[in-house]
């Protein structure tokens, strides 16, 4: 299983946002965004509505940006497509999240 998970997000008019996590069995394919259609909802700036495609193998988790606005990122870097590795970070708007590998 995969976990990608943020740290908090930045501060709105109500107060902190909490961190967000999100799980990923082998074999599961999610989308990330701020409709609610998502299966990953990310409601924070710069986020297009459905932003990217995540696919997840025993070994990787493959990341599709689908035409957002502000691009998608991994290690800093911005990406179409790109395999995720244990300990990389996706970044989709100002949110950043850290992929890990959870082992039995």
């Amino acid at each position: 299983m995969w976990i990608l998970q943020s740290a908090a997000l930045e501060a709105d008019a109500e107060g902190a946002v909490p961190a967000l996590t999100f799980r990923l069995r082998p074999g599961a394919i999610k989308t990330i965004g701020r409709a609610p259609g998502a299966e990953f909802i990310v409601d924070a700036a710069l986020v297009s509505r459905v932003h990217c495609r995540l696919t997840a193998a025993d070994d990787s988790v493959e990341v599709v940006d689908l035409s957002s606005t502000n691009g998608t990122y991994v290690n800093d870097r911005r990406v179409e497509r790109a395999q995720l590795k244990h300990g990389d970070r996706l970044k989709v708007g100002r949110v950043e999240l850290k992929l890990e590998r959870l082992t039995n």
